[in-house]
């Protein structure tokens, strides 16, 4: 499968932005999705992740209760829900895939990685 993200934009502190990883087709849902970002000089990080069927996430210690992370499977779409922004959240987001469940959050255990999507939140 291949992925897209988009949504990304330039924000002020405390607003909102939902990203979107869209896949490029129906096998889209036997993939776990997991969205990481990225800052200069620094290595890919997790965020969030769910499972095939949506039943189950994870986060990132740094965006739960902010990020919420749901999919939409007839549209071969996984959403991230950003609320309460702050700069520290500025990075390049990426979404990746896993074929079958999820045991590990590092940036090896997923793949499919496409371009990714600015964000940016000013002070």
């Amino acid at each position: 499968v291949q992925l897209q993200a988009s949504g990304g934009g330039l924000v002020q502190a405390g607003d909102s932005l939902r990203l979107s990883c869209t896949g490029s087709d129906r096998t889209f849902s036997i993939y776990a999705v997991a969205w990481f970002r990225q800052t200069p000089g620094k290595e890919r990080e997790f965020v969030a992740a769910v499972s095939r069927s949506g039943a189950n996430s994870w986060y990132a210690e740094a965006v739960k209760g902010r990020f919420t992370i749901s999919r939409l499977n007839v549209k071969n779409t996984v959403y991230l829900q950003m609320n309460s922004l702050e700069p520290d959240d500025t990075a390049v987001y990426y979404c990746g895939a896993r074929w079958g469940p999820i045991n590990g959050k590092s940036e090896t255990d997923f793949g499919s990685w496409g371009p990714g999507t600015q964000v940016t939140v000013s002070s």
